[in-house]
């Protein structure tokens, strides 16, 4: 059996999956987030590795084999080589401290070059400011996937898969390797650098609750989540609803040149284009956390759906900047329209349907609009949502019967099968266009006043 961890940005899942890939035993555990200045998001790798081993202990690791890896993404970790002990707080891809920097960089030369744009969200600055504030001789570095392999195999692999490597703004994107001319820009060694595999790539065995496990079936959860809802052929797309949201379509082998506003990106079996939303599940968290308005997430559908509509409000949740397609690192969040009438419960709804409409924002900037939208993540469990993102899109969108994408889709590549998780559940759009017109033009409204 396959053990696959995915190691998100708020918490751990482990599923252990049979050879039909078939969920035998889940577990979970919340990892804690750090904010220790207004912008900057930091995680402790050792409470990475801690939520990691309460997860595998929930799920249980009896009869387990393979150990396969997805992870959030550019998060960027810096250790010490000899010790393994982490140097700093991992810096997460949501922190912004690096803006300033990325508005001196050159625009062609990194998106020609790594198919990315200059953005806080990438690990190259995050690295570059690790290393001018605790660099010394004998570091390591590497996203979540190359950590928790060297944690697996206790220092003895250093590695990373194509996918998170070309998250890092450090790789030729038609190469798949580091490249010299963007390493001396960030003063990056290679010492440092982990080697990079292939997605499907044994990468020997490890240990993991006393147990021997063989490792293999690494990706970023985003092309994980692609490769396990059985996108992989040109103009097949996902979406995937978690803390931010984030489509993918697949372009076979083209690494060319992603248009205005969009990424180029490995995928596990070739290269996808991506748009990368960076507040949507965030921004019902602060309703709950910073706002009080919510005792839990789930409650927000119902919330929601209390209202006719949200009153004439409109949330722009760019708590952290926004992200595709207009990555802007400076933009923070907004709320319009509210009147002495304005109850939690329009806020609620106006942050889903922010959700759907920066998902709308991304799907519109493709060349092509997909024939359906393939969706997952936990924020697929709220139906308000994906009505609502099938009716602004003028698409059916398909919702993952397992949510858990992410997971199967590295339990997948560690058995070599290219299976698609079934489909849950369908929704149909059924609004007006004009409604729906109505509707995208208040959000680009209050979207450009939101905008730097």
């Amino acid at each position: 059996m396959i053990l696959a961890i995915d190691q998100g940005t708020t918490g751990t899942t482990c599923l252990v999956v049979d050879e039909e890939l078939s969920v035998v035993r889940r577990g979970y555990a919340e990892l804690p987030q750090h904010f220790p200045r207004p912008g900057w998001v930091e995680h402790d790798p050792e409470e990475i590795w801690q939520s990691v081993l309460a997860a595998a202990g929930q799920a249980g690791v009896d009869g387990v084999d393979t150990v396969a890896i997805t992870n959030q993404r550019e998060t960027t970790v810096l250790w010490d080589a000899a010790s393994g002990e982490p140097v700093a707080h991992a810096i997460v891809w949501q922190d912004r401290r690096t803006a300033e920097r990325c508005r001196e960089l050159d625009l062609e030369l990194i998106r020609g070059r790594t198919g990315l744009v200059p953005d806080p969200y990438f690990s190259a600055t995050k690295l570059e400011w690790l290393l001018r504030e605790h660099g010394r001789d004998g570091l390591a570095f590497g996203t979540v996937d190359s950590w928790l392999v060297w944690k697996l195999t206790g220092g003895a692999v250093h590695a990373t898969d194509v996918t998170n490597a070309s998250r890092t703004m450090l790789v030729d994107l038609a190469s798949l390797d580091w490249d010299e001319e963007l390493l001396a820009l960030f003063g990056v060694e290679r010492s440092l650098l982990p080697r990079i595999v292939r997605s499907d790539e044994p990468l020997g065995t490890g240990e993991l609750l006393g147990r021997r496990v063989g490792i293999g079936g690494i990706a970023g959860d985003q092309q994980a989540a692609l490769y396990g809802q059985g996108c992989h052929h040109a103009g097949e797309g996902k979406a995937t609803y978690g803390t931010g949201s984030f489509v993918l379509v697949h372009t076979g082998d083209d690494a060319s040149t992603p248009p205005h506003g969009l990424l180029k990106t490995a995928a596990a079996d070739g290269y996808a284009l991506e748009g990368a939303v960076l507040a949507s599940g965030a921004a019902v968290q602060w309703l709950r956390d910073g706002l009080g308005l919510l005792g839990d997430a789930a409650e927000s559908e119902a919330l929601a759906r209390s209202v006719e509509s949200s009153g004439g409000v409109v949330f722009v949740p760019a708590l952290t900047g926004l992200g595709s397609p207009w990555w802007d690192a400076d933009a923070r969040g907004l709320v319009a329209g509210i009147t002495r009438g304005t109850t939690g419960a329009h806020l609620v709804r106006a942050a889903l349907e922010a959700i759907a409409h920066q998902v709308a924002d991304v799907v519109e900037a493709l060349p092509e609009l997909p024939a359906v939208l393939r969706a997952d993540g936990g924020g697929t469990a709220n139906g308000f949502l994906m009505q609502l993102q099938a009716d602004l899109l003028g698409l059916p969108v398909e919702v993952a019967g397992e949510r858990e994408t992410t997971a199967l889709g590295a339990a997948a590549l560690a058995a070599g099968r290219g299976a698609r998780v079934p489909v849950g559940e369908t929704f149909e759009p059924g609004m007006s266009r004009d409604e729906a017109g109505t509707m995208r033009e208040a959000w680009s409204t209050a979207l450009n006043r939101a905008r730097t």
